[in-house]
C-alpha cells in the first residue's frame, strides 16, 4: 500500500449536498475481512438521493458512499483461507448480517431486518481501500473489465425483480417504468426471459430511452397505454416500475392486465395518495423487490463474463474520485444512464 490515507467521497450529514472529498485512513481489517483495493465503484441511484438528501433509509453519518464495486484483494484477514492477495473481485452489499436472524439461516440475508449494508450502514467503496467481510466476496472471469464488473450490483437488483420475484415467460409483454440503470438492466434481463418489452420515461429521458433501445425495447415518452392494449386489449402481463416516486404505481395499476402483475424495485418516500382499488378489481399480484443474495451474483457475473448480458451500453463515463460531483451530476440529470468512479 503506498499510502495511509485515503481521499474518499463522503456523506457527512442530512442535509442536503453534505457530501466532500475526505482524507480517511486505511480502514484496519478483522480476522474475517479482507482489504480491498478498489478498481471502480458504481454510482447508483441512491447514492444521488443520500447526497440530495430525499432517501427513505438510515445513514451512519458520516459514511463514505459506494455500493456498486470490484477490484483486487490487498491484504487478508488471519481466518480467510480461500482467497489469496491480488485475486479479482466484488463484493456484495450486506457488510453487515445477523447469521442467526432467521430470514440469514434460509440465506436471504438481503432481508435480514437488521443488515447493514456499504455506503449508508458502514463505510462504502468511493475510495481507493475499504474494508470487506470475505463472506461477501465473488471471483471476476480475467475476460470481464472491472468498469463492467463494478454493475454487477445492479445487474443483481434488476435480476433479481424480473428472475426472482416476477412470473414471466417467453413472449410476455413487459413495460418497466423508469429508464434509469436499474430499469434499463431489468428491461436486458426480461429481453434476455424472451419477453417483448417497452421502457417508458420523460422527455427528459430521450438520451437514455435511446440506449434502451439497444436491448431490443421500444422506448415510449408519456403514455404507454396503446402499447399495452396492443395484443388483446387487456394491457401487459408485467409492469416492473424502477422509478423513484410513488405516483408511477398508479401508472403500472392502469397499464397491467387483469391477473397480471406489478413488480416494484423503485424506491420513492411520497405517501400514494390514490385508491388501491383497481389492485383488487383485477386481481393483480402486487411484488416488492428487494436486493439480491448469493446465488444470484453468481448467475449474473457468468451472464457478464459470457456477454449475454451486456453493460456497456449504459456506462456513460468513467471519472476519477475527484470529480465526484461531475459524475453525480451528469447522472442526476438523466445525460448518462451510469456514472463510474476510479480511486486516485
Amino acid at each position: 500500500m503506498s499510502s495511509s490515507k485515503n481521499a474518499a467521497v463522503v456523506n457527512y450529514a442530512e442535509k442536503k449536498h453534505s457530501v466532500e472529498i475526505r482524507e480517511i485512513p486505511v480502514p484496519e481489517i478483522d480476522v474475517n475481512d479482507i482489504l480491498l483495493e478498489v478498481e471502480n465503484v458504481g454510482v447508483c441511484g441512491s447514492d444521488l438521493h443520500q447526497w440530495t438528501s430525499d432517501h427513505s433509509w438510515p445513514v451512519n453519518y458520516p459514511v463514505v458512499l459506494g455500493h456498486e464495486f470490484g477490484g483486487k484483494i490487498a491484504a487478508l484477514g488471519k481466518n480467510v483461507k480461500s482467497w489469496k492477495v491480488g485475486d479479482r473481485v466484488v463484493s456484495e452489499t450486506a457488510a453487515i448480517i445477523d447469521s442467526q436472524n432467521p430470514m440469514s439461516k434460509v440465506g436471504l440475508y438481503n432481508l435480514d431486518p437488521t443488515r447493514k449494508g456499504f455506503g449508508y450502514g458502514v463505510n462504502g467503496a468511493m475510495t481507493r481501500f475499504v474494508k470487506v467481510p470475505a463472506r461477501c466476496l465473488h471471483s471476476v472471469p480475467e475476460n470481464l473489465s472491472f468498469e463492467e464488473a463494478c454493475l454487477t450490483e445492479p445487474s443483481c437488483v434488476a435480476y433479481n425483480a424480473v428472475v426472482g420475484n416476477s412470473s414471466i415467460k417467453p413472449g410476455d409483454r413487459v413495460i418497466v417504468i423508469g429508464p434509469g440503470t436499474i430499469g434499463i438492466l431489468c428491461a436486458a434481463v426480461a429481453r434476455l426471459c424472451g419477453a417483448e418489452v417497452a421502457i417508458i420515461g420523460l422527455e427528459a429521458d430521450k438520451g437514455r430511452l435511446e440506449i434502451a433501445k439497444k436491448y431490443g425495447c421500444e422506448p415510449i415518452i408519456g403514455n404507454a397505454e396503446n402499447w399495452a392494449r396492443k395484443r388483446d386489449g387487456l394491457g401487459a402481463d408485467l409492469v416492473i416500475d424502477a422509478a423513484g416516486v410513488s405516483e408511477t404505481l398508479k401508472v403500472a395499476l392502469s397499464l397491467v392486465r387483469p391477473n397480471g402483475q406489478i413488480t416494484k424495485v423503485g424506491w420513492g418516500p411520497t405517501p400514494c395518495n390514490f385508491s388501491l382499488d383497481p389492485l383488487v378489481q383485477k386481481n393483480v399480484r402486487l411484488q416488492g423487490s428487494f436486493s439480491h443474495n448469493w446465488p444470484i451474483w453468481e448467475r449474473v457475473i457468468s451472464l457478464l463474463a459470457s456477454g449475454a448480458l451486456d453493460v456497456k451500453p449504459i456506462i456513460g463515463g468513467i471519472w476519477p474520485i475527484t470529480e465526484w460531483h461531475e459524475a453525480f451530476e451528469k447522472m442526476h440529470s438523466g445525460k448518462v444512464v451510469k456514472s463510474v468512479l476510479k480511486p486516485v
